[in-house]
């Protein structure tokens, strides 16, 4: 069995747009496009008035090196979000297939999904949020395509073991692909999963430049994943994704000298997690600190409302995920500057 054996049959057999820069490339009088020949007023030599490569072969061979895949298994897109919609569009039907979720979770994969009048299916996580293999397998239906698990985990930062999510893998093959997020697993003491989508097909790894390496104004998100699968989502996505200016930033942070930026970043968020998750379990009015993997903290408070009012008073903004399943006590704190962080703390000490 091929994993486009999964893929709605409408989509493999359909035939995908082909633009301008895909049918031709090369020569120096461009006349194929509908361009303008001039550049807009201001730009620094960007080339804004020709459109992009689909996907841009310096940024792709540098994702591929900085992930450890081969450029065929590796699709760029305008962050994460635009991979989850095209995996969705590409596997569930409307009004017939599902994906599968352990909330509370990133949100965008239900949003995906619902947009596609797609089914959501959810399993409960452990007391501990964490991942419950077998309750995954038992809310698996015939109906579901997709099974996506977020690691670490948003909004919790708990990280899923990679003896849990091979096991899925194993359990998941020939009935649905198996989506692992790895937004935040630059901030784990772990490394990815990404050597799975060589030993399954049907497993794809979504990785963003938007966390450690500072681009979230940029969209830039990948996914990794089975040549076959690349190849089938490109079929279906927009024919210029990818705005010139943003790769720009993207090919700049993945230099050496932005790698070793990134990397000095990281170490000292991960300090900073330390630090603060100390502190933050001994204010008032915190019920507890829930270990993180990732660049955020979650807390729980004897009165959430009003601590999120009071930081929010003095400036502060930190994410409210009351409304998520099993933390209507809790507030998502990302990790800021070391300044930034000892700010928090202060306005939070103001209850003694």
């Amino acid at each position: 069995m091929s994993v486009l054996d999964l893929a709605r049959p409408e989509i493999r057999a359909m035939q995908p747009y082909s633009s301008a820069r895909m049918e031709a490339s090369g020569g120096q009088i461009l006349l194929n496009a509908n361009e303008s020949a001039w550049a807009p007023f201001g730009e620094a030599g960007v080339g804004c008035n020709r459109y992009p490569d689909p996907q841009p072969a310096a940024l792709v061979d540098a994702l591929a090196a900085l992930y450890g895949v081969r450029r065929e298994q590796l699709l760029v897109g305008r962050g994460s979000d635009e991979a989850i919609d095209l995996l969705v569009r590409a596997f569930c039907r409307a009004g017939e297939d599902a994906i599968l979720i352990q909330p509370p979770t990133f949100g965008m994969y239900a949003v995906c999904a619902r947009i596609q009048n797609a089914g959501v299916i959810e399993a409960q996580l452990a007391t501990d949020f964490a991942l419950d293999v077998d309750a995954v397998l038992a809310a698996m239906t015939p109906a579901v395509k997709l099974v996506f698990v977020c690691t670490p985990n948003n909004p919790t930062g708990q990280l899923i073991p990679a003896a849990s999510v091979e096991r899925l893998a194993k359990a998941l093959e020939g009935r649905a692909l198996l989506i692992v997020d790895e937004a935040y697993v630059e901030f784990a003491d772990a490394p990815s999963m990404a050597g799975l989508i060589d030993r399954y097909e049907h497993v794809g790894i979504l990785r963003t430049l938007s966390k450690a390496w500072a681009l979230a104004g940029a969209r830039i998100g990948t996914l990794l994943a089975h040549a076959e699968v690349i190849a089938l989502l490109r079929r279906i996505m927009p024919p210029y994704p990818l705005p010139l200016p943003c790769v720009e930033a993207a090919l700049a942070a993945l230099s050496p000298p932005g790698q070793a930026q990134a990397r000095g970043h990281i170490d000292q968020i991960k300090a900073e997690r330390a630090r603060m998750a100390d502190a933050l379990a001994t204010v008032p009015g915190v019920r507890e600190v829930l270990p993180s993997q990732a660049n955020f903290i979650a807390v729980r408070f004897d009165d959430a409302a009003a601590v999120y009012q009071r930081l929010l008073a003095a400036g502060i903004v930190v994410r409210d995920v009351r409304r998520y399943p099993n933390l209507g006590d809790a507030l998502r704190i990302t990790i800021g500057t070391p300044e930034e962080n000892t700010r928090v703390l202060d306005v939070l000490e103001q209850t003694r």
